[in-house]
């Protein structure tokens, strides 16, 4: 990278903002304005660093980030306002202080006076401008749609739940994925729930692969024809086991069988073309053949006319 210079000094800029506090809070939008301008600076050869909370982003806090190693600090996005911004302007005196794409709620705040430079998208007597987040680049990962079984009481000692919950979920939060919860109960008064059946299979078809304890999490799945990464909470398997074996489908893990190392391996299968071939395959083979049974009982038992 070519190195700029400013009056015979090597120019170094630490990019900062609320996700690069340790009691700040990290937004989609506060986050992807940090990489939009860091992206921006080393396309214009400027080197340059993120700082980010230790929650978000161990190894690259703003504990590490030493002043003397930068000559610029620029705040993106959110309010200039707080303690901490005042605190950065304390830190780091020695730097030139840029603030963009910040909202100015008062021009006469020491965490606005404070900047060299503030670049505002609203409030003060800066126009509107457009908020960074908008035209910057967003990466892709796999949208998962989780559905996890309830207390199930009817399967007395042999429900496994809160265990196999407890590796799922711990598991999970460690992945690449948009998490996006599915919940099976149809409620038409709470806006968080779906009310029609049409409404969740529309939002299943919009998962790249499920992520179930349920029953109907891998039904629906799987007759929609996307990957399911199944986890049977019962002792020796029961119906989400057994549905799994009807389906001839073989992500499923049996309560025994769970743990992070067999959870990655089939969550790569589940994305790999293998696994979206073999959903797509089952979903086009899909029927029940009790329903056909319920008809053929119903002919048989109907009085003769």
């Amino acid at each position: 990278m070519r190195r700029v210079r400013t009056t015979g000094v090597i120019v170094r800029v630490l990019i900062t903002g609320w996700p690069s506090f340790r009691h700040g809070e990290a937004t989609a939008g506060d986050v992807l304005s940090m990489r939009h301008v860091a992206a921006a600076l080393s396309a214009r050869g400027i080197p340059n660093d993120l700082a980010w909370s230790p929650v978000l982003v161990p190894g690259q806090d703003l504990d590490r980030a030493r002043p003397a190693d930068y000559t610029h600090l620029v705040f993106v996005c959110g309010p200039a306002r707080g303690w901490q911004v005042e605190a950065l302007h304390e830190r780091y005196a020695g730097c030139h202080r840029v603030a963009v794409g910040v909202s100015v709620l008062d021009p006469q705040d020491p965490a606005v006076v404070g900047f060299h430079h503030v670049f505002a998208r609203d409030g003060g007597a800066a126009d509107p401008a457009l908020d960074l987040a908008t035209p910057a680049p967003a990466g892709r990962v796999p949208v998962a749609g989780v559905a996890l079984a309830p207390a199930q009481p009817e399967y007395g000692t042999r429900r496994r739940h809160e265990e196999v919950h407890r590796v799922l979920v711990d598991w999970l939060t460690g992945v690449d994925c948009a998490a996006l919860p599915l919940d099976t109960r149809l409620d038409p008064r709470d806006w968080r729930c779906c009310s029609t059946v049409d409404q969740f299979t529309s939002l299943v078809d919009r998962t790249d692969v499920v992520i179930t304890s349920r029953l109907h999490g891998l039904v629906f799945g799987l007759s929609r024809g996307r990957p399911v990464l199944a986890a049977d909470p019962i002792a020796g398997g029961a119906k989400v086991a057994a549905q799994a074996a009807v389906w001839r489908w073989p992500a499923v893990l049996r309560a025994d069988e769970i743990s992070a190392a067999a959870l990655d391996r089939w969550w790569a299968w589940c994305c790999s073309p293998a696994g979206r071939d073999l959903a797509l395959r089952r979903a086009t083979t899909a029927g029940s053949p009790l329903v056909d049974a319920v008809v053929a009982v119903v002919r048989q038992e109907s009085p003769c006319a």
